[in-house]
Parts: C-alpha cells; structure tokens; sequence
C-alpha cells in the first residue's frame, strides 16, 4: 500500500463514511459487527488489520439508501472511487454480493464474504437469549438456530456455510472464531447483555 492509501484507509474515515450515509443504528452496529470479525481474521491472518477493517466498516455504506440489487453495492463503489479509493477495496466490497458478477479472489474479499451475513446471524443468536450476551453464545447454539427456518429467516443458510468452506474452515469454527471476535466489542455492538 502507498502512504496515499493509508492516509484514506483509516477507522476514522470510514466511520465518517458510515455516519453520514447511514442512519439506521442497527445498520451501523452491522457493520461494527462485520468490522470486528474481519479484524479478527486479520490478526489471525497477519493481514493489514487496518485495511481490512476499512473495507468490512465500509461494505453497506450505501445500503441504508440503496437497498437494491440494481444499486447496492454498486453506488457505494462508485462514490469509493470518486473519493480516491484503491480498485482493491472496491473490488472487495463488490464480490460479497454474489450478483455484482465480482468472484472472490482475496483471502480479504473471502473473508467479507464468511464474515458479513453470520455476524448478523450471529448477533440474533445473542439477543434471543435469556442474558440478551453473546457472552455465553456457543457455536452450538448458532448451528441449531440455522436448522430453524423461521429464525432470522432472511439470512440465507447456504451464505453461511459458502462463506466457511471459502475461507477453509469448518463451519463450527468459523462460528466460534466470529463469535469470540464479537465477544472483544459486545459492548459497542451491545451485545454484552445481562452478563
């Protein structure tokens, strides 16, 4: 990366991304979510944390206003690119969409991908708990709620298990990696609950 590319690729600038193009606050805790498990996946990786952590602050920046697929993450991109950000994290941000036509390529475009849709499921394990914590969520408790066709019943099961076997692991431990990633910022996610 050049040093124009770590001046733009910073937390603070893409969370004044986020906060000015979204409103929703369980959008925004989405993407601290997905946030925190690719930064988890970074350091386990020795990835740039800071970079991958742009890109998974930064994947529905757009959603809030463009909710469909002829939009999302198609204006988001764009709007990347005119201020300047590198085709690599746009690419990114396109290939966790199946239907942008992007594959995944990237341990990083991979990792957006396994991390983004089971960080929301994820988090709705937890706030059906009694303690409302992800503290005391295990990875068990996760797979028997995905046999649950009725729970959180907009977060396709086969995304889940895609996203474990791109990154090359078991869907178990992906399950428990993400959710000991999440555990590090239950508070700011608020996910922390009655523990």
């Amino acid at each position: 990366m050049t040093d124009a590319a770590d001046l733009l690729l910073t937390r603070e600038r893409a969370w004044a991304l986020v906060t000015e193009h979204v409103q929703s606050e369980s959008l925004r805790k989405h993407l601290l979510a997905v946030e925190a498990a690719v930064r988890g996946y970074a350091r386990q990786q020795g990835a740039d944390e800071e970079a991958w952590g742009f890109v998974a602050l930064v994947h529905d920046f757009d959603y809030e206003k463009y909710p469909d697929r002829e939009n999302h993450p198609f204006r988001g991109v764009d709007i990347l690119t005119s201020l300047g950000y590198p085709a690599w994290v746009t690419r990114a941000i396109l290939s966790h969409a199946d239907y942008s036509g992007v594959p995944r390529e990237t341990p990083l475009e991979k990792t957006l991908f396994a991390c983004d849709e089971l960080a929301g499921f994820i988090t709705a394990a937890a706030l059906v708990r009694p303690s409302k914590s992800i503290m005391d969520l295990e990875a068990s408790s996760v797979l028997k709620r995905m046999k649950d066709k009725a729970f959180a019943r907009a977060v396709p099961r086969d995304d889940l298990r895609k996203g474990a076997e791109e990154i090359g692991l078991p869907l178990d431990q992906h399950i428990a990696n993400v959710i000991g990633f999440l555990r590090e910022q239950a508070d700011a996610l608020g996910l922390r609950g009655a523990l």
